[in-house]
């Protein structure tokens, strides 16, 4: 990857390390879906983290995609054809 800066990469990952949103997740209006892939290395389900937190906002929910061969760790969140189908529920339950 030619357009790739190594620090830049490194600067994103370092920044995103102690990261806690955790605090402020009751303020969320907002409808939130939280999809994960059960074999995301960086958010394992093994943790319970997203379920427990994702209780926190008011309108959120927590979707976990079984491992499958469309599955592929953390990249599948890059891949819609994957969890499509939980963006478009999202969608259609907020549409006014």
């Amino acid at each position: 990857m030619s357009d790739l800066d190594a620090n830049d990469l490194l600067y994103a990952i370092s920044a995103s390390r102690n990261y806690d949103p955790s605090p402020n997740l009751d303020k969320i209006a907002a409808h939130v879906m939280f999809i994960n892939s059960a074999d995301d290395f960086i958010n394992p389900s093994e943790l319970g983290i997203a379920e427990r937190e994702i209780k926190k906002v008011k309108n959120g929910r927590f979707v976990l995609l079984p491992i499958s061969d469309k599955t592929h760790g953390h990249g599948t969140h890059t891949d819609a054809a994957v969890w499509q189908q939980y963006l478009k529920e999202l969608l259609d339950e907020t549409a006014h």
